[in-house]
Protein backbone atom coordinates (compact mmCIF):
# COMPACT_ATOMS: atom_id res chain seq x y z
CA UNK A 1 0.00 0.00 0.00
CA UNK A 2 1.40 3.38 -1.06
CA UNK A 3 0.48 7.00 -0.50
CA UNK A 4 1.29 9.60 -3.14
CA UNK A 5 1.22 13.17 -1.84
CA UNK A 6 1.25 16.20 -4.09
CA UNK A 7 2.11 19.43 -2.33
CA UNK A 8 0.44 22.71 -3.23
CA UNK A 9 -2.01 25.35 -2.13
CA UNK A 10 -5.75 24.87 -2.68
CA UNK A 11 -6.79 28.35 -3.84
CA UNK A 12 -7.93 28.89 -7.46
CA UNK A 13 -5.30 31.59 -8.05
CA UNK A 14 -2.55 29.13 -6.96
CA UNK A 15 -3.37 26.49 -9.56
CA UNK A 16 -0.51 27.32 -11.95
CA UNK A 17 2.03 28.43 -9.32
CA UNK A 18 5.44 26.80 -9.17
CA UNK A 19 4.60 25.74 -5.62
CA UNK A 20 1.67 23.67 -6.94
CA UNK A 21 3.64 21.27 -9.10
CA UNK A 22 2.78 18.45 -6.67
CA UNK A 23 -0.94 18.98 -7.23
CA UNK A 24 -0.40 18.84 -11.01
CA UNK A 25 1.46 15.54 -10.72
CA UNK A 26 -1.29 13.97 -8.59
CA UNK A 27 -3.90 15.13 -11.12
CA UNK A 28 -1.89 13.49 -13.92
CA UNK A 29 -1.53 10.24 -11.95
CA UNK A 30 -5.27 10.21 -11.31
CA UNK A 31 -6.03 10.64 -15.03
CA UNK A 32 -3.44 8.19 -16.34
CA UNK A 33 -4.22 5.36 -13.93
CA UNK A 34 -7.97 6.04 -13.69
CA UNK A 35 -7.98 6.38 -9.92
CA UNK A 36 -11.27 7.09 -8.18
CA UNK A 37 -12.95 10.48 -8.28
CA UNK A 38 -11.37 12.94 -5.84
CA UNK A 39 -13.25 13.12 -2.56
CA UNK A 40 -12.67 15.52 0.32
CA UNK A 41 -11.27 13.36 3.15
CA UNK A 42 -8.53 13.70 5.75
CA UNK A 43 -8.30 17.45 5.09
CA UNK A 44 -7.38 16.79 1.46
CA UNK A 45 -8.67 15.58 -1.90
CA UNK A 46 -8.24 11.80 -1.85
CA UNK A 47 -8.28 9.26 -4.67
CA UNK A 48 -7.68 5.51 -4.58
CA UNK A 49 -6.94 2.74 -7.02
CA UNK A 50 -4.30 0.29 -8.15
CA UNK A 51 -1.12 0.66 -10.16
CA UNK A 52 0.60 -2.62 -11.07
CA UNK A 53 -1.59 -4.45 -8.56
CA UNK A 54 -0.40 -2.17 -5.75
CA UNK A 55 -3.02 -0.33 -3.70
CA UNK A 56 -2.54 3.41 -4.12
CA UNK A 57 -3.89 6.37 -2.19
CA UNK A 58 -3.19 9.78 -3.70
CA UNK A 59 -3.89 13.04 -1.92
CA UNK A 60 -3.67 16.76 -2.44
CA UNK A 61 -3.67 18.32 1.06
CA UNK A 62 -6.13 21.19 1.45
CA UNK A 63 -4.36 22.40 4.59
CA UNK A 64 -2.10 24.74 2.57
CA UNK A 65 1.56 24.01 2.01
CA UNK A 66 2.80 24.94 5.49
CA UNK A 67 0.42 22.49 7.21
CA UNK A 68 0.61 19.52 4.82
CA UNK A 69 1.74 17.16 7.58
CA UNK A 70 -1.62 17.36 9.38
CA UNK A 71 -3.41 15.79 6.42
CA UNK A 72 -0.74 13.14 5.85
CA UNK A 73 -0.62 11.98 9.47
CA UNK A 74 -4.40 11.52 9.66
CA UNK A 75 -4.43 9.48 6.46
CA UNK A 76 -1.51 7.17 7.25
CA UNK A 77 -2.81 6.52 10.76
CA UNK A 78 -6.30 5.68 9.49
CA UNK A 79 -5.15 3.34 6.69
CA UNK A 80 -2.09 2.07 8.60
CA UNK A 81 0.29 3.08 5.79
CA UNK A 82 3.97 2.75 6.65
CA UNK A 83 5.72 6.14 6.28
CA UNK A 84 8.34 4.36 4.16
CA UNK A 85 5.59 3.86 1.55
CA UNK A 86 4.79 7.58 1.37
CA UNK A 87 6.05 9.38 -1.75
CA UNK A 88 5.82 13.18 -1.77
CA UNK A 89 5.97 15.19 -5.00
CA UNK A 90 7.04 18.80 -4.54
CA UNK A 91 8.81 21.79 -6.05
CA UNK A 92 12.48 22.44 -5.29
CA UNK A 93 14.03 25.85 -5.70
CA UNK A 94 17.60 24.53 -5.46
CA UNK A 95 17.26 22.30 -8.54
CA UNK A 96 17.32 23.69 -12.07
CA UNK A 97 13.95 23.94 -13.75
CA UNK A 98 12.91 20.61 -15.23
CA UNK A 99 15.41 18.43 -13.40
CA UNK A 100 14.15 15.80 -10.98
CA UNK A 101 15.89 14.39 -7.96
CA UNK A 102 14.66 11.80 -5.52
CA UNK A 103 15.68 11.04 -1.99
CA UNK A 104 14.63 9.11 1.04
CA UNK A 105 14.67 11.04 4.30
CA UNK A 106 17.02 13.93 4.87
CA UNK A 107 16.41 17.55 5.68
CA UNK A 108 13.67 19.83 4.41
CA UNK A 109 16.18 22.34 2.97
CA UNK A 110 13.80 25.08 4.11
CA UNK A 111 10.74 23.77 2.22
CA UNK A 112 7.81 24.53 4.53
CA UNK A 113 5.61 21.70 3.23
CA UNK A 114 8.36 19.16 3.86
CA UNK A 115 9.08 20.66 7.29
CA UNK A 116 5.43 20.16 8.20
CA UNK A 117 5.41 16.53 7.03
CA UNK A 118 8.66 15.86 8.93
CA UNK A 119 7.05 17.23 12.11
CA UNK A 120 3.98 15.01 11.80
CA UNK A 121 5.30 11.70 10.43
CA UNK A 122 9.10 11.86 10.73
CA UNK A 123 11.61 11.84 7.88
CA UNK A 124 11.42 8.23 6.69
CA UNK A 125 9.55 8.77 3.42
CA UNK A 126 10.51 9.33 -0.22
CA UNK A 127 10.54 12.64 -2.01
CA UNK A 128 10.36 13.45 -5.70
CA UNK A 129 11.85 16.91 -5.96
CA UNK A 130 10.94 18.72 -9.17
CA UNK A 131 13.23 21.62 -9.99
CA UNK A 132 11.69 25.05 -10.43
CA UNK A 133 15.02 26.90 -10.35
CA UNK A 134 15.93 30.07 -8.57
CA UNK A 135 14.43 33.42 -9.60
CA UNK A 136 16.09 34.99 -12.65
CA UNK A 137 15.52 38.46 -11.26
CA UNK A 138 15.91 39.87 -7.77
CA UNK A 139 12.56 38.91 -6.30
CA UNK A 140 11.80 37.26 -2.99
CA UNK A 141 11.81 33.47 -2.92
CA UNK A 142 8.18 33.51 -1.72
CA UNK A 143 7.17 35.59 -4.74
CA UNK A 144 9.03 33.23 -7.08
CA UNK A 145 7.40 30.01 -5.81
CA UNK A 146 3.96 31.63 -5.80
CA UNK A 147 4.41 32.94 -9.34
CA UNK A 148 2.73 31.13 -12.25
CA UNK A 149 4.81 29.19 -14.75
CA UNK A 150 5.32 31.17 -17.96
CA UNK A 151 4.06 29.74 -21.27
CA UNK A 152 7.38 28.15 -22.23
CA UNK A 153 7.69 26.54 -18.79
CA UNK A 154 4.11 25.21 -19.00
CA UNK A 155 4.97 23.34 -22.20
CA UNK A 156 8.11 21.89 -20.63
CA UNK A 157 6.16 21.03 -17.48
CA UNK A 158 3.81 18.80 -19.49
CA UNK A 159 6.83 16.79 -20.70
CA UNK A 160 8.27 16.57 -17.18
CA UNK A 161 5.00 15.25 -15.76
CA UNK A 162 4.64 12.78 -18.65
CA UNK A 163 8.13 11.45 -17.89
CA UNK A 164 7.21 11.04 -14.22
CA UNK A 165 4.04 9.14 -15.15
CA UNK A 166 5.89 6.86 -17.60
CA UNK A 167 8.42 5.94 -14.90
CA UNK A 168 6.03 5.67 -11.96
CA UNK A 169 6.33 1.89 -11.65
CA UNK A 170 10.09 2.28 -11.04
CA UNK A 171 9.22 4.59 -8.17
CA UNK A 172 6.78 2.04 -6.74
CA UNK A 173 9.64 -0.49 -6.74
CA UNK A 174 11.55 2.04 -4.57
CA UNK A 175 14.37 2.37 -7.08
CA UNK A 176 14.84 6.09 -6.46
CA UNK A 177 18.17 6.48 -8.27
CA UNK A 178 16.93 4.61 -11.33
CA UNK A 179 13.75 6.71 -11.33
CA UNK A 180 15.75 9.97 -11.25
CA UNK A 181 18.07 8.92 -14.06
CA UNK A 182 15.19 7.60 -16.17
CA UNK A 183 13.01 10.71 -15.95
CA UNK A 184 15.95 13.06 -16.50
CA UNK A 185 17.14 11.15 -19.59
CA UNK A 186 13.81 11.36 -21.45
Amino acid sequence: MFLFVGLGNPTPNSENNRHNIGFKIIDAINRKFDLSKQKPKFKGLLTTGKINEKKIYAIKPLTFMNNSGICIRELIEYFKIDAQNVIVFHDDLDIDFGKIKTKFGGTSAGHNGIESIDRFIGKDYSRVRVGIGKPKTKIAVTDHVLKDFDEEEKEELKKIIDNIIKSLTILLDKKLDLFSSTVNDK
